[in-house]
């Protein structure tokens, strides 16, 4: 993955500092740890392998080395909590979007944070807002977007797919991120 390259993106403040894992537990569950540090504003953390990725319902969200995209953002809104009310579906709208610009390929909304492509899952959504009263503390943003995967489990194989199981083709996975990126600045509230 060319961290430089995401870096150097056009962008106001999400993605300007990354921090890269080669293999880590979980992305969220290290934001967590790291979000009550205010400098890390617009901090992305990717890792090129999860061993406990958080999905829906409590499963786990796979990541195979070099092929997908996981990550988690850490925000500092400085908006009121009621403001973020329909963020999921908000960063969905987006991640549709940036697919749609970059490639032209149209993914449907699950509500509440999942996108699909061809009726099954290629990306899952997870959003944490830390709040006290009205006042947010820090919002993290983490999604899971399959876009090289070819190795799916017995479990996975009907319901998921990636970019490239479903077209045959290869794709830069940081020209994914750079244009999600630019989308998800898009969303006033959140920076």
């Amino acid at each position: 993955m060319n961290i430089k390259k995401i870096e150097s993106a056009d962008t106001k403040k999400i993605g300007k500092k990354i921090e890269y894992f080669k293999e880590i537990d979980s992305t969220h569950l290290y934001a967590k740890e790291v979000s009550k540090k205010k400098e890390n504003n617009g901090k992305m953390l990717i890792a090129e392998v999860q061993t406990a990725g958080i999905g829906t319902k409590g499963r786990s969200w796979y990541t195979g080395e070099g092929k997908n995209i996981a990550t988690t953002i850490i925000l500092y809104p400085k908006c009121r909590i009621d403001k973020l009310t329909n963020l999921s579906i908000e960063i969905a709208e987006k991640i549709k979007e940036a697919i749609y610009e970059l490639y032209g390929y149209e993914l449907k909304i699950k509500k509440p944070n999942d996108l699909l492509f061809n009726n099954k899952k290629i990306c899952g959504i997870l959003t944490e807002i830390h709040s006290q009263g009205e006042n947010i503390e820090y919002l993290l943003i983490s999604f899971g977007f399959n876009v090289n995967e070819d190795n799916f489990s017995e479990e996975t194989k009907d319901i998921a797919t990636s970019l490239k199981k479903e077209t045959g083709k290869e794709f830069n996975r940081e020209e994914i991120i750079i244009k999600i990126i630019e989308k998800l600045e898009e969303i006033e509230d959140i920076l």
